[in-house]
């Protein structure tokens, strides 16, 4: 299958992508002995022989082995393998023998929680796509007692400060003192600090934020910093969320 050389220079786990499209660019990569300068260009390793400063990258990427790493992200750090202002980077939990693995989607600097990583584009591209409908559940705490009405209007889906409309969501009140509201929030899409842009929207500040459920996988065992691999069957029940929401629907006879 062909691929863009970028995607297939990162996954044979040379340079990230955008470090790919400068190798590219500058002429220190080929296809089948040509060089290749022109973003974009698509290749296939099964058929054609490719290299990156004249080393040949086809063995690494049939070598290459899939993971998956399930991370509970504590605050604090970035969801990103580079950061031009030094903050820490999640990457920097996981030790150096997994090599180049990346977060899929994104939590917030401030935000902590539960957060995938992998080396298989595919498996991300799966997971945030909205299209396949992979839930995402988190906790929210907020500064003051927010009205039902104004809640409700969260459930509907708002327009947010760049005129992007949120999806309708799932938010059901936890709990609540006098200064402060407890929510748990069903998402399936992710935009940019959706949550915290939300509540703001409703004049509400969020205070803490944590993701406690991707899909199907919860594991409270998981403590923060701490991070596991999925199995093969974790992996697979991920890539058919609809095929089991449409099992759990049936009624038995």
């Amino acid at each position: 299958m062909q691929q863009r050389l970028q995607k297939l220079i990162a996954t044979a786990g040379l340079a990230s992508r955008r470090h790919a499209e400068d190798l590219i660019s500058s002429g220190k990569v080929t296809v089948n002995g040509a060089v290749v300068t022109e973003l974009g260009t698509k290749a296939d390793p099964t058929h054609d022989h490719i290299k990156v400063n004249g080393k040949l990258i086809n063995p690494l990427l049939a070598a290459q082995q899939k993971l998956y790493v399930l991370l509970n992200k504590p605050r604090g750090y970035l969801s990103s393998v580079s950061d031009p202002e030094g903050r820490p980077l999640v990457t920097e939990l996981l030790p150096a023998s997994l090599g180049r693995i990346y977060p899929v989607g994104r939590l917030d600097f401030n935000t902590e929680g539960l957060l995938l990583l992998t080396n298989d584009g595919d498996f991300a591209n799966f997971i945030t796509a909205a299209r396949n409908r992979v839930e995402k559940v988190y906790e929210v705490k907020v500064k003051g007692l927010p009205p039902e009405t104004a809640v409700e209007r969260l459930r509907r889906g708002v327009v947010l400060d760049d005129g992007t409309r949120t999806a309708p969501a799932q938010i059901k009140r936890l709990d609540e003192t006098a200064t402060n509201t407890w929510f748990e929030i069903s998402l399936h899409q992710g935009r940019n600090q959706q949550i915290r842009r939300m509540f703001d929207l409703i004049g509400y500040s969020v205070l803490k934020l944590r993701r406690v459920r991707i899909g199907f996988l919860v594991d409270e065992k998981l403590k923060p910093g701490h991070w596991r691999l999925l199995s093969t069957f974790e992996v697979n029940r991920l890539m058919k969320p609809l095929e089991h929401k449409k099992k759990a629907r049936r009624v038995p006879r």
